[in-house]
């Protein structure tokens, strides 16, 4: 067999390492997962209740437009039914606009380190990549502008960014955009937007009114709890979701992804209970951090970025064979550092003790 050969060039996503195979692998019978940036509280109650209320209509074919969901998250947003369209996770909203809009002799812009996605599928495309490295962990968005050229096509603004979890201002990103020419299409991913607390974040639904060449892409993976069903969506204009219903597989997200998200987005509570344990959360491993005089980058997800100065592969495999499963530094382009998801209160301190004991010597 002989592919395309490009698509050899394209990393293979590495995920995190699956609960299971770290008991079987060390002979353990309890493991803690803080690798995934998954919600350690679950889903909201009416999302399960949702669920099981549609157990005996498996054998259909969901909605292709997921028109129930579609009304109900345009009137919670506050944007026409026609300006959303729906992936089987944000991963695919990706893809889709790559296929829409990247191919040979175009180019694409985007910081570095930033979520793997956006690169590898430029690749497949063929299209060229221009990497801006962050900004002490931030998007450059400056240097980012002065890349665009009448080549580039699509440039990708991961905020809050994954995987240094910093944020780029409203003044920044207004800055931004208006040095970009409006044929090139800005790709706001805001996968972690309902967990963010800093009041200098963009509000980006509004923006669309006046930079047309926006789409913002959230999911309800992250805070929702829903990452088993992949359910992402993305906010544009009604012409670019016109041009990528044309990209879009279809029946791409199922009947259950499509009642839980309904159900769930309409229990806000659960989302802002969420968001406040998730800092609370945060500030156990910042207080430690600081105590122990490691450097790690503001976050406003529910994840954060240490520098442990030790090798990330050594101690993550350290970590692992306590049943503690985080994510290696040297995947993401931060080598020396860990990337921590937030867990629960006594996730974290188990996580902190097993640090101590590495970072003291003790």
């Amino acid at each position: 067999m002989q592919p395309k050969q490009r698509i050899l060039n394209a990393p293979v996503y590495q995920p995190g390492k699956p609960i299971d195979d770290v008991k079987r692998e060390y002979g353990l019978t309890e493991v803690i997962k803080l690798a995934s940036n998954e919600n350690p509280y679950g889903s909201s109650p009416k999302a399960k209740e949702a669920i099981a209320a549609q157990l005996d209509n498996l054998s259909l074919y969901p909605d292709g437009a997921s028109l129930s969901l579609r009304w109900d998250l345009a009137e919670f947003l506050g944007v026409k039914p026609g300006q959303l369209i729906f992936g089987n996770g944000s991963d695919e909203n990706l893809l889709m606009i790559s296929r829409a809009y990247l191919s040979e002799g175009t180019n694409t812009v985007m910081a570095k380190p930033t979520f793997s996605q956006y690169r590898s599928n430029a690749i497949i495309e063929g299209a060229e990549l221009i990497e801006v490295p962050l900004k002490e962990g931030v998007h450059d968005l400056e240097a980012m502008a002065a890349a665009i050229n009448e080549q580039t096509r699509v440039v990708w603004v991961c905020n809050p960014n994954n995987p240094s979890g910093t944020i780029v201002t409203k003044t920044e990103l207004e800055a931004f955009l208006k040095q970009v020419p409006k044929n090139v299409l800005v790709v706001l991913d805001e996968a972690y937007y309902e967990y963010v607390v800093d009041p200098e974040y963009p509000q980006t639904v509004p923006m669309l009114a006046d930079y047309p060449n926006l789409i913002i892409l959230r999911t309800f993976s992250k805070i929702y709890g829903l990452a088993t069903l992949r359910v992402g969506y993305g906010i544009a204009s009604e012409e670019i979701v016109s041009q990528l219903e044309h990209v879009r597989e279809p029946f791409n997200t199922g009947t259950l992804g499509q009642v839980a998200a309904r159900a769930a987005l309409h229990d806000q509570d659960f989302v802002k209970t969420c968001r406040e344990r998730n800092r609370e959360g945060m500030k156990q491993f910042t207080d430690a951090f600081e105590a122990w005089g490691l450097e790690y980058y503001p976050s406003q997800t529910n994840f954060i970025l240490v520098n442990l100065n030790r090798d990330s592969d050594e101690v993550f495999k350290k970590l692992l064979s306590q049943g503690i499963i985080i994510r290696s530094g040297n995947a993401l382009g931060h080598p020396g550092w860990q990337r921590i998801t937030i867990g629960t209160p006594e996730q974290n301190e188990k996580l902190l003790a097993a640090l101590k004991d590495i970072v003291t010597g003790a």
